[in-house]
């Protein structure tokens, strides 16, 4: 069965109308990242669920500088050439951590091809700062692909974060349009690879939809994710940032992505949220919640799956 419809649709339909966020939480936590001199993906990307989540006082950290040094079709994080990594941003982030009160923190970063391991030890550093200053806190490590380098991949794990996700995006025939200097194989490899290095860490994907891909073609890459050993799944709409960008092709009904939130679960994800408004990182603790996870227990046991209504509180969401 096709997913998409042909065409570029102007209105959005109502599931996707949004309330305006209440204007007193933005400026408060906007504040907090100002002093503390730090970025996030909620802004540098426009992620639709912003309001919700500072709201909550929470943020995914966009560390390593907010320019990216690769141009994907969906994202709307500047391209360019970035300022050198700032050594004093760890203990920064670790500090935004604990005064927000954060349990699970998520950290992502644009791509850095120009430093000679793309950016690694940078990482590992941001999440053992995150784990010395707060003990309790579990860390998500929203990675690029490090052009496939093993040993940078081990650098990052060699930091202990709970979560180590690194995003697909999108089916095979269109990988190329959506993330030109990305590969599909190589980014199944990074999730296997990661898996292998350090069994302890769950590994986490997600899966844009609304590109022009079928139902067929995002199973597909769901059978793929798990052959490769990933524990948890988001799969949301992509909705176009600016005329610049690729055009959405298909506004996927609910109904659909429910659809796919059943089959995710017969193929064996650990935890699934599927719904128009799921990002990688957003509500993302929920994914650890949901096996019953905390920081120190060592290896989790089964646990249910929630699931989310799509919108709001129950989902995950991000980018990348």
């Amino acid at each position: 069965m096709n997913a998409a419809s042909p065409g570029v649709r102007e209105r959005k339909p109502d599931w996707l109308k949004k309330r305006i966020p209440d204007p007193k939480p933005m400026a408060e936590m906007r504040r907090l990242l100002g002093e503390l001199r730090l970025n996030t993906i909620c802004e540098e990307a426009g992620c639709p669920n912003i309001g919700e989540c500072w709201a909550n006082r929470t943020a995914t950290f966009l560390i390593l500088g907010e320019i990216c040094t690769r141009a994907c079709g969906f994202c709307d994080v500047t391209t360019g050439r970035p300022e050198p990594p700032d050594f004093r941003e760890p203990l920064r982030v670790a500090e935004a951590v604990r005064h927000l009160g954060l349990k699970h923190a998520v950290l992502t970063s644009p791509d850095r091809d120009d430093l000679p391991d793309k950016g690694a030890a940078h990482w590992a550093s941001c999440i053992r700062a995150i784990h010395r200053m707060n003990p309790g806190t579990t860390v998500e490590a929203l990675i690029s692909d490090f052009d496939g380098i093993e040993a940078h991949l081990e650098t990052v794990l060699a930091a202990e974060p709970e979560i180590l996700a690194h995003n697909v995006e999108t089916v095979p025939r269109l990988h190329r349009k959506v993330r030109p200097r990305f590969r599909y194989e190589r980014s199944l490899a990074v999730l296997k690879n990661s898996k292998r290095i350090r069994p302890e860490s769950f590994t986490k994907s997600n899966i844009m939809v609304g590109f022009g891909e079928t139902e067929g073609e995002v199973v597909a890459v769901m059978e793929d994710l798990r052959a490769a050993d990933v524990d948890f799944l988001t799969i949301g709409q992509y909705l176009r940032p600016s005329p610049k960008h690729l055009p959405v092709v298909a506004y996927v009904h609910p109904d659909t992505f429910e659809r796919y939130r059943e089959r995710a679960l017969e193929l064996g994800f650990r935890y699934v949220a599927s719904g128009p408004f799921v990002r990688s990182s957003f509500d993302a603790k929920a994914a650890l919640e949901a096996i019953g996870y905390r920081r120190g227990d060592g290896a989790s046991p089964p646990g249910g799956i929630r699931h989310p209504n799509g919108s709001g509180g129950d989902e995950n969401g991000g980018e990348l």
